[in-house]
């Protein structure tokens, strides 16, 4: 593994041109004709009067400046590995005995999502915490996402970003650690506990219902389901198969959708907007899971770094790299499973041996953006066992 192993501190500063021609493109949006009865209709993707209603606020209303400092109030850094440039925050916590904590994101996220989480974690004596539970924290961009762009070359999937992201945490003196991630970042973390069992302490994953729709394709169906299980079953994995034509078109054929995503800011914003309203917890009384301004951090993230094409190209190498999403080790593991179901535990702890297995009713996918006190909380029990 080629690198320079220089550190360099990192600032996010948007040149003002760019948020210039972000407004005037919005304000040039050439909109569908929408078929009749379908406005607000969410069974043929996101619906439309929803996407007309935040293309306007994120033209008139939006502060990306403000959202900027924000981001920025935390230490940032690049590095290069293996010849990727690897943007990452890392915050020290305040605490003499805190332990490193690493947390990958996943698709279509990025480290915008963690903003509520970093002072809980670092500084829980500030939070209204036991300073017991502190954590260093390390939140890359994954390569190909956000600040981690543009991709340096072919061939960066999950596999390849696992030994990156093990190399991060060597480089900045850590020689063990503990993983924590959802999503892609769920695979990081567990291939990170397959491949490096002597330097990761435990890892904790973040999940939600959505992955019974995985299960038979991305994961096993376990033995002794009921024919009522099994049927339920079925449900997810139908509703999955209705919502993953984003993830068919760019692990088959990503170019054109890149295209798309990089040219036109309306584009990005249904892509990433969709998954944020129909992933996240379906239970809100009304509107959105997420804050807005911080759904459209996290969408201007990928406009202005122009990462919705290499995600893209991420999704197809990993999809293409022959490689089993499941990683089995003996770091012992935690599950805290947000917007739960009856045959979640079945299918995902059949045998009962990952004994930290939470579920929440409340949440969904983007859970330390969603809830982040519960997020906080399952964090620190679980790890509260493994920091001797």
């Amino acid at each position: 593994m080629t690198n320079t192993n220089q550190i360099r501190p990192f600032r996010i500063d948007i040149a003002q041109a760019e948020l210039d021609d972000l407004r005037e493109r919005l304000g040039r949006t050439r909109s569908p004709h929408v078929v009749p009865g379908t406005e607000a209709d969410w069974g043929r993707g996101i619906a439309p009067r929803y996407l007309r209603e935040l293309v306007t606020y994120w033209r008139a209303k939006f502060d990306w400046r403000a959202q900027e400092a924000r981001l920025n109030a935390y230490d940032q850094f690049v590095t290069e590995i293996d010849g990727q440039t690897i943007h990452f925050f890392h915050v020290r916590s305040p605490e003499p005995e805190a332990i490193p904590l690493l947390i990958t994101h996943g698709y279509p996220g990025s480290v915008a999502e963690f903003l509520d989480v970093i002072g809980p974690l670092t500084d829980p004596r500030s939070h209204g915490g036991d300073p017991a539970d502190a954590f260093h924290v390390v939140i890359p961009s994954l390569p190909g996402f956000g600040f981690s762009t543009p991709l340096a070359s072919a061939g960066w999937e999950l596999a390849r970003t696992t030994e990156a992201f093990a190399e991060l945490m060597h480089r900045l003196g850590y020689a063990k650690f503990a993983a924590q991630g959802g999503d892609i970042g769920a695979g990081v973390t567990g291939r990170l506990a397959a491949n490096h069992p002597e330097r990761v302490i435990a890892t904790h994953v973040n999940s939600d219902q959505g992955s019974l729709g995985l299960v038979g394709e991305q994961l096993p169906i376990p033995d002794g389901l009921t024919e009522d299980e099994l049927a339920a079953l079925d449900v997810a994995r139908e509703r999955w198969a209705q919502q993953k034509g984003y993830l068919v078109l760019q692990t088959t054929q990503p170019n054109a959708i890149a295209a798309a995503l990089t040219d036109s800011p309306v584009a990005q914003l249904g892509w990433i907007a969709e998954k944020f309203q129909l992933w996240t917890d379906p239970a809100r009384a009304e509107g959105e899971a997420v804050d807005r301004d911080l759904l459209l951090t996290n969408v201007s993230i990928y406009w202005f770094t122009r990462s919705g094409a290499s995600a893209a190209q991420f999704l197809w190498e990993t999809a293409h790299s022959g490689m089993d999403w499941v990683a089995p080790s003996a770091v012992p593991q935690g599950w805290a499973v947000f917007d739960t179901h009856p045959l979640v535990r079945r299918v995902m702890n059949p045998d009962g041996r990952i004994e930290h297995f939470t579920e929440y009713a409340e949440g969904g996918h983007f859970a330390a953006a969603e809830q982040p006190d519960l997020f906080v909380a399952d964090v620190r029990k679980f790890f509260r066992d493994y920091r001797g």
